[in-house]
Order: C-alpha cells, then structure tokens, then sequence
C-alpha cells in the first residue's frame, strides 16, 4: 500500500508515545503490541521493561548530578549550566525511547494491515519484513511460534532500531554531553530490569558502543525466554510506575489511551 498509510501510522505512534518524559505511557503501547502479537513478538515486552527501568534510572542519574554539582555551589552560573546540559542529556535519551516505540507502532500495524508491501520493504528490509509478517500469519491462523522464531523477531527488531534510530542518536548524545564525571558514569549504567532479580543485572562496560548494547539486549532477551514470559509480563508491577488502571486492566488501559489522542 502507499506510503501516506506508513506516515499516518507513524504519527499515529508518535501520539500514543506522548511526550519525551511519559515513559509509563509508552511501556502501555509497548505491552499492547505484545499482547496483540499473543506473546509473539518480544521485543515491545522488553521495551517496555526498558521504559521503566529507565524512569527511575533517570531520576537516580538526575539527583546524582544535583550531589555533583555541589562542589561548584559558590559558582551559580557554572552549576546551572552543568544541570542543565544534563536535563538536556537525559531528554536526548527519552526522546530516542519516543521514537523507537513510535517507528515500532508504525512497523507493527502497517506490516499487520499490510502485510509485504515495497513500501514497508524499504523501510524496514526484505528479511525483517518477512519474519514480522510471518508472526502476524501466525497469529492469525491461530499457529504455534516457536523459541526460534521469537528469536529472529527479536533480533531483527532490535538490530533494526539500534541501528536506525538509536545508534546515531546516543553517539550525538554523548559527543554533545561534556561533563566529564558525569559522563563517564553515563557510559558504564547498571541495568537492572525487574525481571533479572535483585543479583543479575547487566553491566555495561560502554554503553554507546552499539556492538554491545545489542549483546546486553540479547541477554535480556534470552533471561526472559529462561525465567518465562508470563513471568516476565507480570513484572511490569513490580517498578511502581505504571498507573493502577493499567495494572487492573491494560487492554482497557490502552483503549482508552486510542481515544483520548482520537
């Protein structure tokens, strides 16, 4: 189909991924694609647990800076701006959340609707087409999907938003951030998705090295297949971020976030 139907969706995502700051929200959109996949497609399932990993990583990060900050107390002026270019720092990574869950809404209905279409097929690649639209077949007809192709659908969405939309954005990011101290901590974040336990999380060595964001984001994967993803769903709760009206009911949830941008 045409390519006005990709950018209607497209928008479509960017509305339902609200604001850079409304993380809770996009982690709805995220499990709402996971639950219409039927529990095929992983990837929004562990998107959303990095949303909300990262709403209170933020908050740690930004009141870390604030204590930093204090050894320049009797400089005003310098403070404020070191403050501020790490407000700037972390909107900078919450928009690149806005946007993979918008451009991932897009991929996901339009492949739906779509199915194959060349327009999809520029935009996403042959290969990560197909096995996107291999799993909406599949749940459609209502047919198992197994580990293995879980596995590939994983891989190609993540591979394909790391490479499209976060990869050249979190190299921006870090080039423009120049506190130092803070910086460097920035690079090495301890990732600890509810899901891990309070003993397993990841540790990154760089986190803006891309070859091994996409390791870590295969092992969290893999930890989700391993522990169960029912489990995995389930520990959506146990961030104390997501709304009690999603927690009660997150199809409704959603539907009622669909009509409030209608």
């Amino acid at each position: 189909m045409t390519t006005e139907a990709y950018q209607y969706l497209r928008q479509r995502g960017f509305q339902l991924a609200g604001g850079v700051s409304d993380l809770s929200q996009r982690a709805s959109v995220y499990h709402h694609m996971y639950a219409d996949s039927g529990g095929r497609n992983i990837f929004p399932l562990i998107a959303a647990h990095g949303a909300l990993w990262a709403a209170g990583y933020f908050k740690k990060g930004l009141l870390a800076g604030k204590i930093l900050s204090c050894r320049h107390i009797f400089n005003k002026k310098f403070r404020q701006e070191l403050l501020e270019s790490l407000d700037i720092f972390a909107n900078k990574f919450r928009d690149i959340n806005r946007r993979v869950c918008a451009e991932s809404y897009a991929i996901y209905y339009y492949t739906k609707i779509y199915g194959r279409t060349e327009v999809i097929e520029s935009a996403i690649g042959k290969g990560f087409a197909d096995t996107l639209c291999q799993s909406h077949e599949s749940s459609m007809l209502g047919t198992a999907f197994n580990k293995h192709s879980r596995s590939t659908l994983f891989s190609a969405f993540f591979s394909w938003e790391q490479e499209n939309i976060v990869a050249p954005s979190v190299t921006a990011a870090y080039n423009e951030f120049n506190w130092k101290t803070v910086k460097k901590l920035a690079l090495k974040p301890k990732v600890e998705f509810s899901y891990f336990g309070t003993r397993n999380p990841l540790q990154f060595i760089d986190f803006s090295n891309k070859d091994e964001r996409i390791i870590r984001g295969l092992q969290a994967y893999e930890r989700a297949e391993e522990i169960g993803l029912d489990r995995v769903e389930n520990a959506l709760a146990s961030y104390k971020v997501m709304p009690e009206a999603f927690i009660l009911n997150p199809g409704k949830y959603f539907s009622d976030l669909e009509i409030s941008i209608t």
